[in-house]
């Protein structure tokens, strides 16, 4: 049932139009580069006086399978028991079909015949078009900013309102008027060249086999190191629309979370030396479990009133919050007899973490023994507004956000913030020196956080993954620099990769100390490419954090790992 619209006229207009402006920019972003070619040439392949028809009927199947995709896509995978890549490898094979299509009429006019009367009265050229269009949807996956974030989450979670439907329509609209002008382009170019416009048979055939080409390309990733050596030129933009805490704050409300009751933490300024004043602190929302607080009884922020409270976002197996705990609980140790209460909101990140017993175990492993808030469903996340491990927020004793701090580093700043919250609260109250605690925070390049699962796998080279199934790889003859490969039998998972039979993994390195995310029970064998001797991991219990190759330096190198039967490979992280 469509939920009623109960919010001014005119914030309705406002998400909408913003929605639609996002679209515009990720419609001129570096993400939709891999499409670009496909609706040049679809809209070439029309001869006048059809190609405006035909490009509009592309951009008219584009806005409405990825609508679709977008707001039903999980539930269509969940209720039919579908691969998580299914609508995509779908609208990738109907790119193919439509490009045989053209090579061979009798089959496009087969192909298009079942949509002939959503185009009626429309040429078959254009019912060619919206085809064409509706596999684009499929495959289109602009860059996210929040206003498609928070979309994909509404739709993830099926609480899809009729406002929702609109904001998305506005987003896929603002999307599809670039590609409209591609198409355009395609269709003029046509026109103007007399000798193209005379060898229209054979122009539909170049296209078929330049679309059965690209869909092969982009079912391959090929366009992945294309788009990520792209800069970011719409990135600031982005920032600029979506970014400002008027429209994060009404997005906030279309997910129906409370978040800042001003979006002021939105505005607060991260690592400001000066104490802000960012607005009341959330209280702790949808908290699965509480730990380490008497009888495991729930905090809340008005109980808390009177003392200084540091909220810490954190989840166990980032190697980012591993290094920031130590200061964390230093400060806890130190004060908190003078009034500083730490409470740590574990907000999972890989599904083994929404386990409230492994969250357990790997706090006393960590020696985490403040109080922790399981935020499985990131209630709290969501109420924070946060979207980063670590991130803390520090809070005054009358319950205010007075510094945000998002990332490694700045503890010295942290520490001295509590200090002056500290002594605002209690007047001539004598504290202890700081602490010293060293700040292990990375400040040469490193490799980027590498995840060997399919769903965010950037740098895997060699063959693509074959997703949940065993499947056996070769090394290839070299690797790019923070590139890893896979050797021997390997199942490949969303959010990790199954050793089997021979099982061994090579990775690219610039790094002081490489750190891997491990499951399952067996052994890691690591051998460095600097002449080292080689050493072996015991893995065993819940998956965590294990510390593979540590150097008194940044260095250059690869390391291979060789891995025994049923061991699981999440994440690589480094410093």
């Amino acid at each position: 049932m469509v939920a009623a619209l109960t919010r001014p006229e005119s914030w309705l207009v406002f998400l909408i139009l913003i929605g639609f402006v996002a679209g515009l920019i990720a419609g001129i972003s570096p993400c939709v580069l891999p499409v670009l070619p496909v609706v040049f040439v679809a809209g070439a392949t029309a001869t006048a006086p059809s190609s405006l028809r035909r490009a509009l009927s592309i951009v008219l199947g584009l806005i409405v399978s990825f609508t679709i995709l977008v707001l039903a896509g999980t539930e269509i995978v969940s209720l039919f028991h579908l691969p998580q890549d299914f609508l995509r490898d779908l609208g990738i094979g109907l790119l193919i079909v439509v490009g045989i299509g053209l090579i061979v009429p009798q089959l496009g006019e087969l192909v298009e015949r079942p949509f002939a009367r959503l185009v009626a009265r429309q040429p078959a050229l254009s019912r060619g078009g919206f085809v064409i269009g509706l596999a684009l949807g499929l495959v289109f996956v602009p860059c996210a900013g929040p206003v498609l974030s928070t979309i994909i989450v509404l739709g993830a979670k099926e609480h899809v309102s009729f406002l929702t439907l609109l904001v998305t329509l506005a987003f896929s609209i603002g999307a599809a008027v670039p590609l409209l002008f591609i198409a355009l382009a395609g269709g003029a170019l046509v026109e103007r060249a007399r000798s193209l416009r005379q060898k229209g048979p054979t122009l539909r055939r170049v296209g078929g086999v330049v679309l059965i080409v690209m869909a092969i390309a982009i079912s391959t990733s090929l366009f992945n190191s294309l788009q990520t050596d792209v800069p970011g030129y719409t990135n600031a933009l982005q920032q600029h629309i979506e970014g400002t805490s008027t429209v994060r704050h009404q997005l906030n409300a279309l997910k129906g979370t409370k978040g800042s009751s001003d979006g002021s933490l939105t505005a607060c300024t991260p690592s400001d030396p000066d104490l802000q004043k960012c607005g009341v602190a959330p209280n702790f929302t949808d908290v699965t479990a509480w730990l380490h607080t008497p009888g495991d009884r729930p905090l809340t922020m008005k109980g808390l009133r009177g003392k200084v409270v540091l909220v810490d976002f954190w989840t166990y197996s980032c190697i980012n919050c591993e290094r920031t705990l130590p200061h964390v609980e230093a400060w806890y140790n130190r004060y908190k007899s003078y009034g500083l209460v730490v409470v740590g909101v574990h907000t999972p990140e890989f599904g083994f973490e929404h386990v409230v017993s492994n969250v357990r175990a790997e706090s006393k492993t960590l020696g985490v023994d403040y109080p922790v808030a399981v935020d499985d469903n990131y209630g709290t996340w969501n109420a924070y507004d946060n979207e980063y491990w670590p991130a803390d927020y520090l809070i005054d004793a009358h319950g205010v956000v007075r510094h945000v701090e998002f990332g490694e580093g700045d503890y010295g700043l942290t520490e001295s913030l509590i200090r002056q919250l500290l002594l605002a609260a209690h007047p001539g109250l004598k504290l202890p020196p700081r602490t010293d605690v060293p700040n292990l925070t990375p400040t040469q390049p490193t490799n980027a956080e590498t995840y060997v699962g399919y769903q965010r796998e950037q740098y895997l080279e060699g063959a693509t993954p074959a997703e949940n199934a065993p499947a056996t790889y070769e090394f290839p003859s070299s690797l790019g620099s923070g590139e890893f490969a896979l050797r021997g039998v390997w199942t490949d998972h969303a959010q990790e990769a199954t050793a089997g039979k021979g099982a061994a993994l090579e990775l690219s390195y610039q790094a002081q100390d490489i750190y891997l995310v491990i499951g399952g029970t067996g052994t890691v064998k690591v051998a460095a490419g600097d002449g080292t001797a080689p050493t072996t991991i015991d893995v065993s219990g819940v998956p965590r954090l294990y510390t593979l190759f540590h150097s008194t330096s940044t260095s250059v190198g690869t390391l291979v790992l060789t891995v025994s039967p049923g061991v699981q490979a999440y994440d690589f992280t480094f410093g």
